[in-house]
């Protein structure tokens, strides 16, 4: 797949960060352009890393800077335009009180382009009680306010939500077009580019961190390597606690450097020299900031660890392909051994019932379950073909 005209070009082209979504770009590049098929709710869907929240600033762009207009296009990607406002939430769940502040500013005019635009990058994330605040919102609008939700599927958000909305299917990738576009922005060879692509199921974003990061390759590879590992309980314990650490460490790497830059940003806001106490009245913000940091790190090592239980679906999904004589689109092909005799050694049923604890598993963490009981618990029914 090669990048499209309305991927590239001119500064003053919204689209040009857009990437392996022709038919999406011209759907939307159509209704910012008409106002007459214009609709004020939408949902963009697609699995992670397809670049949803990409294609929703690129339309946000479109529908509030006039054409041309490099200046408020550039604004509006780097989410600083006064009429856009993004939630971004890095929490587990959007909480009610984001949502009521979004609705509020629905209300507003825009006070410098021609639309308002609110964009939910991760409106699978809301509860019921949470997304019932939206509704009134979306299906009544004042008439330039535009919403743009994102989720990787519209079966993630309740059916009160997908009758108010437009609902526009992203594309998939294919692993040869990733690659190359992986190969083109980190310059990793031809086949560390596939390589990612292939293991990261052409999720761009991690497909880059793994064709960029020797360690998250390698920790990858230990990863499956100690859970075919698996013989019994003791193991599942042992192999549970070390997925939990490594996604912890890296959790913690991913979001230290940022935590001592917006620590540093506050101080400087304040007035207050690094190193120098904080006065009494303002240890309020450097405390909430705090609380903001550390649900974000909760949420960072969920999602770590959900990556994780995605790269098991993906070895064990080979298991059952290969029990169904189907090999044409093997993911974790370095096992190949393993996977045929894990293939050879059990009966589909017991393929199909470590894939459906996966699942659950990954449901669990949803649900806040304890990371470390949750996976000791996947890994004794992947020892055991029996659920604990």
């Amino acid at each position: 797949m090669e990048a499209t005209a309305t991927t590239t070009g001119a500064a003053t082209d919204p689209w040009r960060g857009v990437w392996g979504q022709p038919d999406a770009v011209d759907a939307l590049r159509s209704a910012a352009a008409d106002p007459a098929s214009m609709t004020h709710a939408w949902l963009l869907v697609g699995p992670p890393g397809s670049g949803r929240s990409t294609l929703a600033y690129a339309f946000a762009a479109a529908l509030i800077a006039e054409p041309g207009d490099e200046a408020a296009i550039a604004q509006v990607l780097a989410g600083t335009h006064p009429d856009l406002t993004a939630l971004r939430t890095e929490q587990v769940i959007i909480r009610i009180d984001e949502a009521r502040r979004l609705v509020e500013r629905a209300y507003f005019a825009p006070s410098l382009g021609r639309h308002r635009v609110i964009v939910v990058e991760d409106a699978d994330r809301m509860a019921e009680r949470t997304s019932n605040v939206l509704l009134k919102a979306l299906e009544e609008p004042p008439e330039r306010t535009v919403w743009v939700l994102c989720a990787p599927s519209d079966a993630d958000l309740l059916p009160t939500i997908r009758s108010r909305v437009r609902t526009l299917r992203l594309r998939e990738p294919a692993v040869a077009d990733v690659a190359a576009l992986i190969a083109a922005r980190t310059g990793a060879s031809a086949e560390i580019a596939e390589q990612s692509a292939r293991h990261a199921q052409r999720h761009i974003g991690m497909a880059q961190r793994l064709a960029s990061d020797e360690a998250a390759r390698r920790r990858r590879a230990d990863t499956l390597a100690d859970v075919l590992s698996v013989r019994g309980v003791g193991g599942a314990v042992e192999v549970a606690a070390r997925i939990v650490a490594a996604a912890t460490e890296d959790a913690k790497a991913l979001s230290a450097e940022r935590d001592d830059q917006e620590r540093s940003q506050l101080r400087r806001t304040l007035g207050v020299a690094e190193g120098a106490p904080l006065p009494p009245a303002v240890r309020g913000q450097l405390s909430a900031l705090e609380d903001d940091q550390k649900r974000r790190a909760t949420r960072s090592l969920r999602d770590g660890i959900d990556r994780v239980l995605t790269d098991l679906q993906s070895l064990f999904r080979d298991v059952l392909m290969r029990q169904f004589h189907r090999e044409d689109d093997v993911i974790n092909r370095e096992f190949a051994d393993d996977i045929h005799a894990l293939a050879d050694q059990w009966q589909p049923s017991r393929t199909l019932v470590v894939l459906d604890q996966i699942s659950e598993t990954r449901r669990n963490l949803e649900q806040n379950v304890a990371p470390t009981l949750a996976i000791e618990s996947m890994l004794i029914t992947v020892a055991t073909g029996r659920t604990p």
